[in-house]
């Protein structure tokens, strides 16, 4: 009998914007279940065969109309049951953006919008996390 894994494999993208005195991040409002109308990190399913930085720029620009050219990866999140829908292996990536870029909400996002990384709203998913560790990660690569 012949295995078929029902794992899938997602990615997120956390894009910061650095302001005078502040750090923003880019989040979209999502449009279907699970957590419709909570807010999130842009991402979603990678395509068969499609490379893991390629899916998430995908996922980006599909869901804000922002293209990142510069995309680093962070760390892999798969605990069960972070999605309610199926188990879930999440890469994900960040990127940095200029203050004059604002974005599109599309796709699967019902608006989205900047936030300060010290006033986030409620989060859907393990986003909470993958946000937290990304600002730890930045800060280690990019020293004030």
């Amino acid at each position: 009998m012949k295995y078929t894994s029902k794992i899938f494999v997602t990615v997120d993208v956390i894009l910061f914007k650095e302001k005078i005195r502040d750090l923003e991040i880019l989040l979209i409002k999502r449009k279907n279940e699970p957590f419709r109308d909570y807010w999130a990190l842009p991402g979603g399913f990678v395509d068969e065969n499609e490379d893991l930085k390629i899916a998430a720029s995908r996922e980006l620009l599909e869901e804000t109309s922002i293209l990142c050219k510069e995309l680093t990866q962070t760390k892999a999140y798969g605990t069960p049951f972070r999605d309610p829908r199926s188990h879930t292996i999440s890469v994900a990536f960040y990127g940095e953006v200029g203050e004059e870029v604002i974005g599109k909400a599309a796709d699967d996002a019902k608006e989205l919008a900047w936030f300060s990384i010290t006033n986030l709203p409620e989060l859907a998913f393990d986003h909470a996390e993958i946000i937290a560790d990304a600002i730890e990660i930045r800060k280690k690569n990019k020293p004030e």
